[in-house]
């Protein structure tokens, strides 16, 4: 039998966790000890749930990151980062795990080794929202000074490069006069696009190709959460009035088509699953599952007498992860091999999605089947050397695209001249 997606809900104050079933609606587990900020609840890859926590006061130098099995109700992991993290958000096979601090430093640690990989200043206040692009090669960052910017995940595992370039991110849109709320990204690749929401009451939708903002819509309410629907014809923004809006991406004047509204105090959070239904979090401690044809709420969870601040849907992978060895995440980067010790190994995916693994912990793989005197050991290094070499023929096709496609468009602008 094929494993049920679950929806997983979390609040800023310490009433733990919850979790459904998605299609039954059937109350699964409670996972105890919990006060999740706005974005601090992520999936880790399909393997298990991690958590930042809301720091227990305003000059509390730092918070934990809590991991649970998603079997398992009881806490596994507990770390203790340099600062309060309040965002996370982790790649798809959860290799590496992505935390937005109050600073408005990025920490990006490699899941398996604990080892934080990198750090960097991203905004000049908080971060408050993280995403990754649907090819998982862009990171884009929302902050508390309005701004949110567009960083290329592999610059960031590669430090000759990154050290070589002139700015650290692709992009910087400075558009938003208030806080950014929320982020999402389409599922296009070269054309691909993103949504922020903030206090200012307007949305905008930016190209990540072009790096610029396409359109600005503004609503009759703050939004705090956006979610895109995979068609992306549309998107929708949960609302501080209690309302969701239906809004159109094709459409110029009046692009709010809908709106969705059920009684319900400020919409916190919004998940989307595959087009057809919408799950919507809110003050008043109530998950809603909407038909998105009907428009109408076809089911209720309660989650407990305490707003809800995150939803998200998640299909747990069949195995289950046991976390009795899991490194706790790393406070500070490594002194001795620091920034230029740690190389990145690319596992090449379909559709170009990367999925990083530093040579450091693939290092330490090979070294313990060496010790067991084990031919897995050759073996590993000859997988290891196969992956580099693949990384670097992609790499060379990549380059080879980009200068056919600016020939294109100059050998255009040259005859269109004439």
């Amino acid at each position: 039998m094929e494993q049920d997606h679950i929806i997983i809900a979390s609040s800023p104050l310490d009433t733990g966790i919850n979790s459904w079933a998605l299609n039954s609606g059937t109350k699964l587990l409670n996972y105890k000890t919990c006060a999740s900020p706005r974005h601090g609840l992520t999936p880790v890859g399909s393997r298990f749930i991690a958590s930042s926590q809301i720091p227990a006061s305003h000059s509390a130098a730092s918070a934990p990151i809590y991991f649970w099995s998603f079997d398992k109700p009881q806490l596994a992991v507990k770390s203790f980062p340099a600062e309060p993290i309040g965002p996370l958000v982790s790649n798809s096979e959860g290799t590496f795990l992505i935390g937005g601090g109050s600073s408005g430093s990025i920490y990006l640690w490699e899941v398996a080794s604990g080892k934080l990989i990198n750090k960097w200043q991203a905004h000049y206040r908080a971060v408050t929202c993280l995403s990754i692009s649907n090819d998982e090669s862009l990171l884009i960052s929302g902050s508390d000074d309005g701004g949110v910017r567009v960083w290329n995940l592999i610059m960031m595992f590669d430090n000759v490069r990154k050290g070589e370039s002139g700015s650290l991110y692709l992009y910087s849109f400075t558009e938003h006069a208030l806080r950014v709320t929320d982020l999402v990204s389409g599922t296009g690749l070269s054309n691909s696009i993103a949504i922020s929401s903030s206090e200012d009451r307007t949305c905008k939708i930016m190209s990540l190709s072009e790096g610029k903002v396409l359109r600005s819509i503004t609503l009759p309410s703050i939004a705090d959460s956006v979610s895109i629907d995979p068609s992306e014809h549309r998107f929708y923004a949960g609302c501080r009035d209690g309302k969701i809006y239906v809004i159109a991406l094709n459409v110029e004047s009046n692009p709010i088509i809908a709106t969705l509204h059920d009684q319900s105090k400020g919409i916190t959070s919004l998940a989307c699953k595959d087009g057809s239904k919408l799950i919507s979090g809110s003050e008043d401690g109530i998950i809603r599952i909407w038909d998105i044809e009907s428009q109408h709420v076809i089911r209720i969870l309660k989650h407990a007498k305490a707003p809800i601040n995150n939803v998200i849907i998640v299909k747990p992978a069949r195995s289950v992860t046991n976390l009795s060895h899991q490194k706790c995440l790393s406070k500070y980067m490594d002194s001795i091999e620091g920034d230029l010790g740690i190389n990145v190994v690319i596992l090449p995916q379909p559709c170009w999605k990367p999925n990083y693994l530093s040579s450091n912990l693939m290092t330490r793989h090979i070294k313990e089947l060496e010790v067991n005197n084990s031919s897995g050991a050759a073996e590993m290094e000859l997988e290891r050397l196969k992956l580099e070499n693949e990384k670097l023929i992609k790499i060379a096709e990549q380059w080879k695209k980009l200068c056919q496609d600016q020939q294109s468009f100059y050998v255009k602008e040259i005859l269109e001249k004439e």
